[in-house]
């Protein structure tokens, strides 16, 4: 049980670290090294784990994705649900923000890296998947909801990273805002 906490533990360390870097220089400055260097341990124990850069990669943004998971799941089934399950794909306060970084910094590379294709093709699963939850709970069946639930969230997201004016707070009310006019809009029988 030890081991698994300490592998746990370090694996935790390493993706902390890898998210450290993506935010601080970008994903082209992640290599095993680097990692190893910001979370304090030797390169050749962390090639033991990761033996490539892809792999430094993949896990970095497959940690970002169990962590929205695990975020989703344990959201109480209330009345707000579905604004909150959207908010968790938000960079809304410093964890999500770096989360967030280090997505659109994936979804950048993955044009280029086939290797990063499948984890971004699984997340933007995940993603589409949760969109799809949200327009149930409003009361919509509509792929298209779907589809502008999925390019509302990714565009609030850009500018809160890339745009200071755009704050977490400016992203809620923007988000409260467009689902209280799906919620008219699907009152009124309007499809989106």
């Amino acid at each position: 049980m030890a081991r698994q906490l300490d592998h746990e533990a370090r694996d935790r360390a390493v993706v902390e670290a890898s998210w450290r870097v993506i935010a601080r220089e970008g994903m082209t400055a992640l290599t095993v090294r680097s990692v190893a260097k910001e979370a304090d341990l030797a390169p050749s124990s962390l090639r033991y784990s990761f033996p490539t850069q892809s792999s430094v990669r993949e896990r970095a943004i497959s940690a970002v994705l169990e962590r929205l998971q695990e975020r989703v799941v344990a959201l109480p089934e209330d009345a707000h649900w579905g604004e909150n399950a959207l908010l968790e794909l938000m960079p809304v306060d410093g964890e999500k923000h770096t989360e967030a970084i280090v997505w659109l910094a994936l979804e950048m590379a993955a044009v280029a890296d086939v290797d990063l294709q499948p984890v971004r093709a699984r997340a933007n699963a995940y993603i589409r998947t949760v969109c799809h939850d949200v327009a149930a709970w409003l009361g919509s069946s509509s792929e298209d909801l779907v589809d502008q639930l999925h390019a509302f969230v990714d565009g609030l997201t850009l500018h809160v990273v890339v745009r200071d004016e755009c704050t977490p707070q400016w992203a809620e009310r923007a988000l409260r805002i467009y689902l209280d006019e799906v919620r008219e809009r699907i009152a009124a029988g309007v499809q989106n």
